[in-house]
């Protein structure tokens, strides 16, 4: 397999697995809260500690948004205003495109660069996180490692684009894995047609 869809894939797994966790555990950490208002269940709940859950969700958030910005400027799916750059002359239009894609680099390059200051400072530190008493470090870890990502793909897109000079679009109405018809576009058309637009 090709490093680029590893990384890729490797990319995807880690986002869907911290955003999964974080759903569990803030559901496991609502039900747990409730049960221990309940009488019955309360001698069961009170053996049970999830005063970490808290601060751990944040800590996968914060990981989650730093990843999945970078996954956003591979896709596409992050929002731009391009009213302006789309009335340039394509010349023109491609150069601002490129600029930009290359300003996010630099800029991404900048607060990963001092992101890594920052951790390097913290590691000879006996600083932890106040609950689960874990290196401070390691929870900082993620401003370095996601915004050299997102440097990357950056690069990556402003790449392709002064190849090809296309960006990558995110379709919404596109779910991966599922195979339209190549007649559904025209079926749907036909159906719309009979019953006046309505078909949807």
């Amino acid at each position: 397999m090709h490093p680029l869809r590893i990384l890729d894939r490797l990319e995807e797994i880690l986002i869907a697995s911290l955003m999964a966790g974080a759903t569990l555990l803030i559901f496991v950490a609502v039900v747990h809260r409730y049960a221990s208002g309940i009488d019955a269940l309360y001698p069961i709940t009170a053996a049970i500690h999830l005063s970490w859950a808290q601060e751990l969700c944040i800590y996968m958030f914060v990981w989650m948004a730093k990843f999945g910005a970078a996954y956003g400027v591979r896709t596409g799916i992050h929002v731009g205003v391009d009213v302006a750059v789309n009335q340039l002359p394509p010349a023109w239009r491609n150069r601002v495109v490129l600029f930009g894609l290359l300003c996010g680099a630099l800029f991404t390059a900048i607060v990963g660069t001092m992101g890594a200051r920052f951790v390097y400072g913290l590691v000879d530190t006996d600083q932890t996180t106040p609950d689960l008493e874990i290196p401070s470090w390691v929870v900082y870890l993620a401003i370095p490692l996601g915004s050299y990502l997102m440097c990357f793909r950056f690069l990556q897109v402003a790449w392709s684009f002064w190849r090809t000079g296309e960006l990558p679009h995110h379709d919404p109405g596109h779910v991966e894995g599922v195979v339209e018809s190549p007649h559904a576009a025209q079926d749907l058309a036909a159906e719309e047609a009979r019953t006046g637009g309505t078909a949807r």
